[in-house]
């Protein structure tokens, strides 16, 4: 939760469309451990649409629909020993296997 803000500050131009392109995202959607009224007033203030879960509430707010999406294929990743328990010290190895399990998973699909 402490590093919510400096991670969405640190998200690089989106790209796709033609024109200037976006600096940060139009939403962020989060699960109830980031539910705070700071918090959201920050990624207001920032144009971004806060899509988090509230606390004290029951589930069923709908945001498993799209956080599916994430959970899925951060499990595609952990099928990969390596990646599941980091046992690399040095970040650019890491990034390398991490590209690679990125080609096995998309050569999956194709």
């Amino acid at each position: 939760m402490t590093e919510l803000l400096a991670t969405v500050d640190a998200v690089p131009p989106v790209r796709g469309k033609p024109g200037r392109p976006r600096r940060r995202p139009k939403r962020l959607y989060a699960d109830r451990g980031y539910d705070s009224n700071p918090h959201r007033g920050e990624l207001r203030r920032r144009n971004i649409t806060p899509v988090i879960a509230a606390r004290q509430t029951e589930h069923g707010s709908g945001l498993g629909k799209i956080r599916w999406v994430v959970e899925r294929s951060l499990s595609w990743f952990h099928q990969f020993r390596r990646l599941g328990t980091r046992y690399d010290r040095d970040h650019k190895r890491h990034e390398a296997f991490m590209a690679l399990a990125c080609s096995l998973i998309c050569l999956r699909f194709c």
